[in-house]
């Protein structure tokens, strides 16, 4: 599975950005997916999962009310979709793909399949 992360950018504080990101290979549906998230200077962090049929999601505290993932998977597509952005969501971003057990979920060991990442800044 090869995953390829669009949607960032700059935006002031309060705003909203979409990320997108799209994966080409088979069997996409059996894939959990996430989004991490990594600060200059500070350890990759995990943002948000969904389970492979979509009826299960998670997030962090930190993004819990603001943010929102969904897939679709006849587009082979995971979307992150942050309302609300703060200074402190400054990152680049990164999709993953993976087959967790629930304990593991949270951390980057289950995620077999990386994307290059894209950066979110958030700034007046």
């Amino acid at each position: 599975v090869q995953l390829q992360a669009s949607g960032g950018g700059m935006v002031q504080p309060g705003g909203s950005l979409r990320l997108s990101c799209a994966a080409s290979g088979p069997s996409f549906s059996t894939y959990a997916l996430t989004w991490f998230r990594q600060a200059p200077g500070k350890e990759r962090e995990f943002v948000t999962a969904i389970r492979q049929s979509g009826g299960s999601t998670y997030y962090a505290d930190s993004v819990r009310g603001r943010f929102s993932i969904s897939r679709d998977n006849a587009k082979n597509t995971v979307y992150l979709q942050m309302n609300k952005l703060k200074p402190e969501d400054t990152a680049v971003y990164y999709c993953a793909a993976g087959r967790p057990i629930t304990s593991t979920i949270r951390t980057t060991s289950p995620y077999d399949y990386w994307g290059q990442g894209t950066l979110v800044t958030v700034s007046s």
